[in-house]
């Protein structure tokens, strides 16, 4: 998955200029903060360098988890036309460019950043974005968020890592009361990362949200420690990318995991594919699926299953699958 052509394009302007060495330190500096999980009162996009190799290094790959989870969304709720939308944590905007990719009928958007590094960079990179309507506002993730109106989507994307477990709490419950449509949250797919996420699965649960994706039931999740749920995409690395990060291979699998749930129910797989399909021999597929009666199952295809292993071929991690209930034996 690759950037929006005009993200890209805003992204490249971004950085033209910057040494290569000072953009590699920066980088090197903020991944060791975001694989720690650094919580010290400091933003970690604390100043414009740290912004600027954000841009280079991980927006493609945040961005490619963003769209990702609003592609099952979509998925779930085909109707689902967002005119207004809320994003807390915004970064840089990524789920502004993400939902604006996704969903055409996008208008108005309120972007809530606290680092004024970051923001500044967000808000130049919006001036080439789609929707008619875009606002950006000092924030800080836990507090308030006073004066707001609920709308249509809003998305929390990288945040909770970088929170205390009763600011996360406070936080899922005051956007859910901010959601009129559907509600977003995108994590880092670590075990620390499927915690964070089944925390407010729960609470979300417990109020009476319609969970769309990934999960396909409402009932407690059935993985336990050390298993986890999360998925992957593959990213493209730009030439910047592999030089700042000393990288040679052109690719990154990015690894995430996230909730997406509605006021409305949406429809929903038999069950989700929740690890990398495997070849079962001869012939035949293997999947490690969460079923809709809350169990996790695993089930092999072959060809006597006819038209459900012809349409399962062209499944991936992450996808959702219907198809008889008994495997091929």
């Amino acid at each position: 998955m690759e950037l929006p052509p005009s993200l890209r394009h805003a992204v490249d302007r971004a950085l033209d200029g910057i040494a290569l060495a000072d953009l590699k330190r920066a980088a090197d500096r903020l991944s060791q903060r975001y694989r720690a999980e650094v919580r010290d009162g400091r933003f970690h996009l604390s100043d414009d360098l740290a912004a600027r190799a954000y841009l280079a290094t991980r927006l493609p790959a945040t961005f490619a988890a963003v769209r990702s989870s609003m592609a099952a969304v979509a998925e779930a709720l085909p109707d689902f036309a967002p005119v207004t939308a809320l994003d807390v944590g915004a970064g840089p905007g990524t789920a502004l460019w993400a939902a604006s990719d996704c969903w055409a009928s996008l208008d108005d958007a309120l972007l809530i950043e606290g680092s004024p590094a970051i923001r500044a960079v967000g808000e130049t990179l919006s001036g080439a974005a789609v929707p008619a309507r875009i606002v950006w506002r000092a924030g800080d993730a836990t507090g308030d968020l006073p004066d707001l109106e609920p709308r249509d989507l809003v998305t929390l994307a990288y945040v909770l890592d970088e929170l205390a477990e009763p600011a996360r709490d406070r936080l899922v419950d005051r956007l859910w009361s901010l959601t009129a449509g559907t509600l977003l949250i995108v994590e880092p797919g670590t075990p620390a990362g499927w915690a964070r996420i089944v925390r407010a699965r729960q609470r979300l649960v417990a109020v009476g949200a319609h969970l769309l994706a990934p999960c396909v039931h409402s009932a407690a999740c059935p993985l336990a420690a050390p298993d986890w749920c999360h998925f992957s995409r593959r990213v493209a690395r730009s030439r910047l990318h592999r030089m700042a990060k000393g990288a040679e291979v052109p690719w990154e699998d990015e690894k995430f995991v996230y909730i997406a749930a509605s006021r409305q129910p949406g429809a929903k797989p038999e069950a989700r594919i929740i690890a990398p399909p495997w070849n079962a021999g001869n012939g035949r597929i293997g999947f490690k699926l969460c079923g809709r009666d809350g169990a996790q199952t695993e089930r092999i295809l072959g060809k006597r299953d006819g038209a459900a292993f012809k349409a399962a071929r062209r499944l991936d991690w992450g996808d959702g699958l219907s198809t008889p209930d008994q495997p091929e034996s």
